[in-house]
């Protein structure tokens, strides 16, 4: 059977235009374009949500816009190989060597309990393991593959580990799964042979039914990689349908090819509009799986500052570790995340359960509120005087968060200007001024370059 290629006008007609959005939040790869079997039945756009759709979506997803803040856990196959997740395909290793892994894949017992306790105090509040990546290994049991880990040399269910582990440590429980397969026979076939999509269909349906049914509660499932099939093609409707007839209280993400419950910016910070949930997902270094040759690790400030600027749009963090082949965590990530942690544990009120913040204009700061109260997050401190441009909201008292010192301040139309603060900033990674102010504060920054005073030339 040909092959038939969705354009993104047709992909606008076909799903809306939420839909369209949600595709581009797909990790790039190649022939990503999504194909679908000649012939078959184009639906109409879904039509607009009802209010009790909102409102069911807003519970559900009240305790992961409180969060802010997750620990993303990519580890398979590939890491007993240490050369990234893609390898298989980027170095184009045949299916019969890679799975010959499997056998060696022997991590230690329970190792995500190392990684719940470093997610903890990071301050992650939820965690979203890789239950089945692109290379098609199946972290958990199963009766549909023997090429799962329980079968394989682990001897035992990985994903039960670390669900366990993840609800010791009080945090919520994630799954990922990737949609695309290289290993499965008919995960290229898919696209242009009917009966091997119904077959690959009804394999996915069944393994995401065994992770939703045999785990207890699950909060999240994070898709991935909709390649070769779009939403028709995967049925993500009905997917979907039966994810939540088994798990009522979860939340899914866009990737499926459906708008989902939130979107999935990678790699970069990007708010969506509308007031659509979102959270960015990132790597410590430039990998997601473990890659040992890879030194390229964000700092703590860099992770602070992301986490800070995700919050300010509304937005959460999904910050990802690499756990080496048997499972214990490279020592940059603990290093990293434990310096958040630390962070964290004097200013975590100005992240969690913090709301979209309209103050965002500043060369040495990043803003956070709650409410009336501004926090500014200073990472460059530049001494014991600097402003703030264009604020409009009326500031009744500022001080140090992390030492409680009264900030001195004057304001008019176009600044608050702070004197008297330490030349040395208090805190290494960020010092945070809180301001609590009569009303939500408001900054506008045109009004500074139009309106304020200027002299003769």
């Amino acid at each position: 059977m040909s092959k038939a290629h969705i354009s993104r006008r047709d992909y606008l007609k076909l799903f809306g235009s939420t839909a369209a959005l949600a595709a581009t939040g797909v990790k790039p790869s190649a022939n990503s374009e999504p194909h679908s079997i000649a012939g078959q039945e184009q639906r109409p756009a879904p039509p607009e949500e009802t209010s009790e759709i909102k409102e069911d979506r807003a519970r559900r997803m009240k305790w992961w816009h409180d969060a802010k803040f997750g620990m993303f856990i990519h580890w398979g196959l590939y890491s007993t190989l240490g050369r990234h997740e893609w390898a298989m395909e980027m170095e184009g290793i045949p299916v019969a060597e890679y799975e010959q892994m499997a056998t060696h894949f022997n991590p230690v017992p329970n190792a995500a309990r190392a990684w719940a306790r470093l997610a903890k105090s990071a301050g992650q509040k939820y965690m979203v393991m890789t239950t089945k990546h692109h290379e098609g290994f199946c972290n958990f049991d199963t009766k549909l593959t023997n090429y799962c880990a329980p079968k394989q040399g682990p001897g035992r269910d990985l994903v039960k580990e670390y669900v366990e582990a993840a609800r010791a440590e009080g945090l919520r429980v994630g799954f990922y799964y990737s949609l695309m397969d290289w290993h499965h026979p008919d995960g290229a076939r898919c696209a242009t042979d009917e009966a091997a999509r119904q077959r690959l269909v009804a394999y996915t349906h069944g393994l995401i039914r065994e992770l939703i049914s045999n785990y207890g509660t699950i909060d999240v499932l994070w898709y991935d990689v909709a390649w070769p099939l779009d939403a028709i093609g995967w049925e993500s409707e009905k997917m979907n349908r039966m994810v939540f007839e088994l798990q009522p209280n979860i939340i899914v993400n866009n990737r499926n090819k459906l708008p989902g419950d939130f979107s999935t910016p990678e790699q970069h910070i990007q708010a969506e509009k509308g007031g659509r949930a979102w959270e960015s997902c990132m790597t410590m270094n430039d990998s997601w799986g473990y890659q040992k040759a890879d030194d390229d690790w964000k700092n703590p400030k860099t992770v602070v500052r992301n986490l800070v600027t995700c919050a300010q749009g509304g937005g959460n963090y999904l910050l990802n570790i690499g756990p080496k082949g048997d499972g214990t965590i490279p020592e940059e990530s603990v290093r990293i995340l434990t310096r958040v942690g630390q962070w964290l544990q004097k200013h975590g009120a100005t992240i969690y359960e913090s709301e979209p913040c309209q103050v965002n204009r500043s060369v040495f700061s990043q803003f956070t509120r709650k409410g009336s109260t501004l926090y500014a997050h200073v990472y460059f401190w530049p001494g014991s005087s600097f402003g703030i441009g264009g604020l409009k909201t009326k500031v009744l008292s500022a001080k140090i968060l992390s030492t409680g010192q009264k900030a001195e301040f004057t304001q008019d139309d176009f600044r608050v200007k702070f004197t008297g603060l330490p030349v040395r900033a208090p805190d290494d990674v960020a010092t945070v001024l809180a301001l609590e102010c009569a009303s939500e504060p408001v900054q506008d920054m045109l009004n500074v370059r139009e309106n304020r005073p200027r002299d003769k030339v």
